[in-house]
């Protein structure tokens, strides 16, 4: 039980690059020699402006107990703001981070927003790095990727009033 709440205490209190990550979950699962951690029921998970919900979140530490992956399994949404300022909100089944990459992976169901401009892609894959701001998608079973664009017209003209 000792070891259990010391890898809570852990977990909220590590900070990655300067930001504080927390962790609000139902319940609460810790395997300190294997570096897994499993939090699940109503899984809240904050570091600076970025958000991640999910039913269950899994992160897998090093010997070091830095997080190098985090997966998050069922009603997964979230909002990201990138190292470049990008701001995107969205939903999937599940996702994957990897913070030594910078790079998240989202699966099955995914809607992707990028606020900003209002990019929006669907698909049944979306990876985003954060850092490069890169982002691709693949369909599946035949589905197409969708991607939504606002886009201004640059030669709407003002309509004179003559009479």
């Amino acid at each position: 039980m000792i070891k259990r709440l010391t890898l809570l205490a852990t977990f909220l209190t590590l900070t990655l690059t300067g930001q504080e990550l927390k962790i609000i979950s139902d319940n609460f699962k810790g395997d300190q020699p294997q570096g897994v951690s499993i939090f699940t029921g109503n899984v809240k998970v904050t570091k600076g402006l970025d958000e991640l919900n999910a039913t269950k979140v899994t992160i897998y530490t090093d010997a070091s107990r830095k997080p190098v992956k985090y997966l998050a399994e069922g009603s997964v949404s979230f909002y990201i703001v990138t190292e470049i300022g990008e701001k995107y909100r969205g939903v999937s089944q599940r996702a994957i981070y990897m913070p030594n990459e910078s790079e998240y992976q989202f699966y099955q169901k995914v809607d992707l927003i990028r606020i900003d401009d209002y990019r929006r892609v669907k698909g049944d894959k979306v990876v985003l790095n954060t850092i490069q701001g890169h982002a691709s998608a693949d369909g599946i079973g035949g589905e197409p990727v969708v991607m939504v664009f606002t886009l201004e017209d640059k030669n709407t003209t003002k309509k004179s009033s003559k009479k």
